[in-house]
């Protein structure tokens, strides 16, 4: 139906697409564009989309499977041509930004789908500065004795349990002409592994744990793609990088540690770590007297629980801040829902023993109390918004034909490099 058109909808076709010209082993595909926008105003976002589509479609995670010279697979390449009679500079704009945008996406999804082994918070850092070279992103690492010294208490009680070194991982990009503009921060949580820590998960699907970084993923994803587009903006990503593991110097139930703007939380749970974390990386970030801070984070079970793997749960108190997000999610085609913050679900985050607890002590609502907890270390006035992205930062595929079935998504890189293109 011509009505129900739109660039959500080239974005999924380019995936039938894609996956029509693999079952009939074509090598060489030409997909005729200008019989599908129905007015000029649409072409340039149009392809733009179905650019993305077909490059989103055609990643796949296959790179640590032994290949056998016998093999009788398909080796198949397929090239995908668009033809269109327009040339002017807004189409050729369009798929500029539409690969620029999906290959930044496919990285991060590698990220995402490398396991623990392969992707450790050192690994993580190494593959940005690597990533950023050429890009005019700067990229600044903090090791365990820089985390130490900058009073992370957070991210370094998280790490204390297991053997691999946390990370702190800061990338800036200050486009020439943006002065003294206070920068957009986007902070990502980036557990490249989570056990639970001593509170320690059920062994079911474990495995989809080395996912707990997807947020700090797509936050690099965010900053490339920011950098590659050489948008007229002044960034600055930060990704605080740990494992969560039950080693013998792990953090107990009832420890009481200090984040960096000065709070103290009771660790009553230590598999609500990812909020000690962000707890760092928004102090951090408040310190940087920003125009406003995003933050995304596998976070909640309780989100998936409320969500399902559909749309992305976000918090925010500020109204003219959610409309601003709500634009830019539905530029990006990605889907979004505002979830409650009140003061009810900061009262349950209150600590016995120290300022906060780091789990609710009331019932339900676990989605909004995390979000409840962050909120103490944002700076007052500052517009924030939480992306809780547990439910979609993976396994999307059955809702969105251009993911992976079980892999990384890549969720939130289209609509937070819309915001700050806005």
């Amino acid at each position: 139906d011509e009505t129900q058109l739109d660039h959500e909808a080239i974005r999924q076709a380019a995936a039938s697409i894609h996956s029509a010209a693999k079952s009939l082993k074509a090598s060489d595909v030409v997909v005729h564009f200008d019989g599908i926008p129905q007015n000029k105003k649409e072409s340039a976002v149009y392809l733009q989309a179905l650019t993305e589509g077909l490059i989103l479609s055609n990643y796949t995670f296959d790179e640590l499977k032994s290949k056998k010279k016998d093999a009788k697979e398909d080796k198949t390449e397929t090239t995908f041509r668009l033809a269109t009679k327009s040339t002017d500079a807004a189409m050729k704009k369009a798929l500029h930004d539409g690969i620029i945008l999906a290959e930044t996406v496919n990285f991060s999804r590698r990220l995402g789908d490398m396991p623990a082994n392969l992707m450790t918070p050192t690994i993580l850092a190494d593959s940005v500065v690597d990533a950023a070279k050429g890009t005019g992103l700067k990229v600044t690492v903090w090791d365990k004795a820089r985390i130490k010294k900058e009073k992370m208490g957070g991210l370094l009680g998280v790490s204390m349990g297991s053997s691999q070194e946390p990370r702190f991982i800061i990338m800036e990009y200050k486009a020439a002409g943006t002065g003294t503009k206070a920068p957009i921060v986007y902070v990502g949580k980036g557990l490249t592994f989570d056990c639970g820590g001593i509170s320690i998960k059920p062994s079911a699907n474990m495995e989809e744990m080395k996912y707990d970084m997807c947020g700090g993923a797509n936050v690099i994803g965010t900053m490339l793609a920011i950098a590659k587009l050489k948008l007229k903006a002044h960034v600055i990503g930060l990704v605080a990088s740990s494992e969560n593991m039950p080693g013998p110097a792990a953090t107990k139930p009832g420890d009481v540690h200090t984040a960096r703007n000065g709070k103290t939380f009771e660790v009553n749970n230590t598999d609500a770590e990812g909020r000690l974390v962000l707890a760092d990386s928004l102090s951090y970030a408040t310190e940087l007297n920003p125009k406003m801070i995003v933050d995304a984070a596998t976070l909640t079970g309780a989100m998936v629980v409320a969500l399902g793997n559909i749309h992305t749960g976000f918090f925010t108190r500020n109204d003219a801040f959610a409309k601003q997000i709500s634009k830019a999610a539905d530029v990006s085609g990605e889907v979004t829902w505002r979830m409650p913050l009140v003061d009810h679900h900061t009262k349950d985050m209150k600590g016995t023993f120290a300022d906060l607890s780091n789990i609710s002590s009331g019932k339900g609502a676990g989605s909004a109390t995390a979000a409840a907890f962050l909120e103490q270390f944002v700076g007052e006035g500052i517009p924030w918004a939480h992306f809780d992205i547990a439910g979609t930062g993976w396994a999307v595929g059955n809702r969105l034909p251009y993911c992976t079935r079980k892999g990384a998504s890549g969720v939130m890189i289209r609509t937070f490099v819309e915001l700050a293109r806005q």
